[in-house]
């Protein structure tokens, strides 16, 4: 359980709107909220389920309406006295954060059940965060203000979260007043108190590199190593504490430092197990928030006396998160203790090992500290998902082809009752998968099928009628292939229908398939993947590949062109055209985006000129798309601002995909309604399907991670009269009802 004070993220106001309760539910990661008056007394709750059932009581969503009228106005509640024990009481599998009351009913703080830990800043450090990541700069600055500022800046760049310093008021500290001309102390005494002596840094210069690091974005820390340099600290507003492995017995100063409230990183090495759970029992006496960080301070230590797995010990003592401070060579050892679950990292940091001082011996250099940091966040990315387990994108790609289903083995008329003799199991596995068998047999159909048609899982409850409609105030449309649209386009009254060429379709005669004079619209999807394992790339640097690719979309603009025989309503079909720009081991630089982005714009300026009669739409893309042979990096036309600036500059207009969109919001945390609002004037056409993450892309509507719903609000704000087709993944199986689903349940939210 996490008690935080910090309750701007989990509140709003009566009179504020949906909008905004629905940014702070994104922004909190608990889907709740608590409605205040503005005196700051409890009001009532709302959670994202509380919108959803009521936009569906209302037939449409307005995302302007008020919280209050939306809110459950009997919220739980606790008294802010209330002990840790009694909160944990409370928590259920529908109550997950409970506000906390001061004696006059204002919200005072907020107990969550899902988190465990504190917050140091604006850094919320639980079992579920990132790690944190702590540069240990300490004295490697040598004294000198210029080079502590560059260790800012190196740490910045290597992903550290936090820089920590150390202060020491050396007449305080030391029985000799630190001087370091005693000749009656001991050598190792003389050596470190020469060091100090010439390598602190004067007090007011310190709290000006702790200003420095505010301002690059990197929290600052710093380790008091006796009372005097505590108070100065706490006058200066420092978030949190490193208490050093030499002052965990030093209940003095451990006791002072508890005295704040902060929160305490404590490391534990030269103390005994004996000496660890005495001092994990003290801080918890005193209610602070701490973490103990497993340490052997030894310089450097040998990876014989590391002993990772007493991390696991470590936090049966505290009871608390646990970390993991190294003075071993490298930085494989903590990656590896992240593995284990450290949620606090530390490691000396230094520009040059050779440098006067100890610490430098054992610290790692900015490009070290940078692969130890990609490393973390990589396993960290490993690691999610806990005990749940869920297929990716590509793996239902590979299951479709790879897998097996269930198939009618003969002709079956709507009505009739599946029998065991009329399913055989086959593959590919489009349908339902052969362990469903039993649930098959003894159904009714409620349509025909045809010998070999598999069976989806709409077969086995009742279907979406789309012969009704669907009612929007702009045109819709559906994706087909040639090969089902006759099925699929005369299912439902549609205005249009965008063709998904394949390769293969590209050679087909569209005269044997189609009749002339269709009624309805039509736009075509380019292919992505051409013959050859080639996928489209206008910003390739390969001669031949962007050859080629130029001449596949030439052959799609003539397939476009041809067919606006039999759609004679059509006078200028959109073309949507996934343009390129992607890589296979991680994004590309600023400098060289721009320069794809000018490849691009040469390939395409030529072909709008030439074929007048289409419009090339540029499709906008998601941060790691899947393509034909596994997910890459997209760097082009993610990003509303670049997106835009490229269509000002060309004329041409993008086909905004809102799951694509949704996910680069999800991956570079921005607001999906500021992405919409950017590219509204540059958008001709639109895809809608829901997401989850930053890849989960083509879900079912309400089947994402809660944000559509805010994008949707977006839309119909700057897209109000925009045509759209709902890009459901696999939609079209089982007569389109994945696409019937969609649009059923687009409709409460869609204009």
């Amino acid at each position: 359980m996490l008690i935080t004070r910090k309750l701007t993220p989990f509140v709003v106001f009566e009179d504020d709107s949906l909008v905004v309760a629905m940014d702070k539910m994104n922004e909190n990661k608990s889907r709740v909220v608590f409605v205040i008056s503005d005196g700051g007394v409890l009001e009532g709750v709302l959670t994202d389920g509380d919108i959803r059932r009521w936009g569906t009581t209302q037939g449409s969503l307005d995302l302007q309406a008020k919280v209050s009228l939306v809110m459950n106005r009997k919220p739980l509640s606790l008294s802010l006295e209330t002990s840790a024990a009694q909160i944990q009481t409370h928590f259920s599998k529908a109550i997950d954060a409970i506000p906390l009351l001061d004696k006059s009913g204002r919200v005072a703080g907020l107990a969550l059940s899902a988190a465990t830990g504190f917050r140091i800043g604006d850094r919320v450090i639980t079992e579920d965060s990132p790690c944190f990541i702590i540069a240990e700069i300490g004295n490697n600055h040598n004294g000198d203000a210029a080079l502590a500022r560059r260790l800012v800046d190196e740490a910045v760049a290597a992903g550290a979260d936090c820089a920590k310093f150390q202060m020491r008021d050396m007449s305080a500290l030391y029985t000799n007043r630190g001087r370091s001309d005693d000749l009656s102390a001991d050598l190792g005494a003389q050596y470190t108190l020469d060091l100090l002596a010439r390598f602190q840094l004067p007090s007011d210069e310190m709290l000006k590199i702790f200003d420095y690091c505010a301002s690059k974005g990197l929290t600052p820390l710093c380790t008091p190593w006796d009372i005097p340099s505590l108070n100065l600290l706490e006058r200066y507003g420092m978030e949190g504490y490193k208490i050093a492995s030499a002052d965990l017995t030093n209940t003095e100063l451990l006791g002072r430092a508890a005295d704040t409230a902060k929160p305490l990183i404590c490391s534990t090495g030269m103390s005994t197990e004996d000496e660890i759970i005495a001092a994990a029992r003290f801080l918890r006496e005193r209610s602070v928030p701490f973490v103990m960080l497993h340490c052997n301070s030894t310089y450097p230590t040998p990876y014989k006396d590391v002993n990772l797995p007493y991390m696991n010990r470590l936090k049966e003592i505290s009871g608390s998160l646990v970390g993991y401070s190294g003075h071993e060579r490298g930085y494989m050892v903590p990656i590896a203790a992240v593995a284990l679950g450290a949620k606090v990292i530390e490691k000396h940091f230094s520009v040059d090992r050779g440098m006067e001082g100890s610490d430098h011996k054992v610290s790692l250099l900015p490009g070290e500290f940078a692969e130890m940091v990609n490393g973390i966040r990589a396993l960290e990315e490993s690691m999610r998902g806990g005990n749940t387990r869920s297929m990716t994108q590509g793996e239902r790609m590979n299951r479709e082809v790879l897998g097996k289903s269930l198939f009618s083995r003969q002709a079956l008329k709507a009505g009739a009752v599946v029998r065991r003799e009329d399913v055989e199991i086959k593959s590919p596995g489009t349908g339902l998968p052969p362990y469903r068998l039993d649930e098959l047999v003894g159904i009714r159909l409620h349509h025909d099928m045809k010998a070999g048609e598999p069976f989806f899982e709409s077969d086995l409850k009742a279907a979406v009628d789309a012969t009704v409609g669907f009612k929007f105030k702009r045109p819709v449309g559906i994706p087909v292939r040639y090969h089902d649209y006759s099925t699929l386009a005369k299912a439902a009254p549609l205005d249009f229908v965008e063709f998904h060429l394949s390769y293969k379709d590209m050679e087909a005669d569209e005269s044997k398939i189609l009749p002339v004079g269709e009624a309805m619209g039509f736009a075509v999807h380019a292919p992505e993947l051409f013959f050859g394992d080639h996928v489209l790339d206008l910003a390739s640097d390969d001669p031949e590949y962007y050859a080629l690719s130029l001449q596949n979309l030439i052959r799609v603009a003539e397939v476009a062109e041809r067919l606006k025989r039999y759609f004679p309503s059509t006078a200028r079909p959109f073309i949507v055209v996934n343009a390129g720009g992607f890589s296979f081991d991680g994004f590309i630089s600023e400098s060289e985006k721009q320069r794809r982005y000018a490849k691009i714009e040469t390939a395409l300026m030529p072909l709008v000129a030439a074929h007048p009669g289409v419009e090339f739409t540029i499709q906008s893309m998601p941060p790691y798309p899947w393509h034909f042979g596994g997910q890459r990096f997209h760097n082009l036309f993610v990003s509303a601002e670049e997106t835009a600036e490229f269509c000002a500059r060309t004329g041409l207009r993008i086909c905004l995909d809102l799951s694509h969109a949704l996910l680069a919001c999800n991956a570079n945390k921005w607001d999906i309604r500021d992405y919409v609002r950017t590219v509204a004037q540059h958008t001709a056409y639109m895809h809608i399907a829901d997401s989850s993450g930053v890849d989960g892309e083509g879900l079912q509507i309400g089947e994402g991670d809660g944000k559509l719903m805010l994008g949707l609000g977006a839309v119909n704000e700057h897209l109000p009269t925009t045509p759209f087709i709902p890009e459901v993944w696999q939609g079209h199986k089982n007569g389109g009802q994945g696409f019937w689903v969609g649009l059923d349940r687009l409709q409460a939210y869609l204009h």
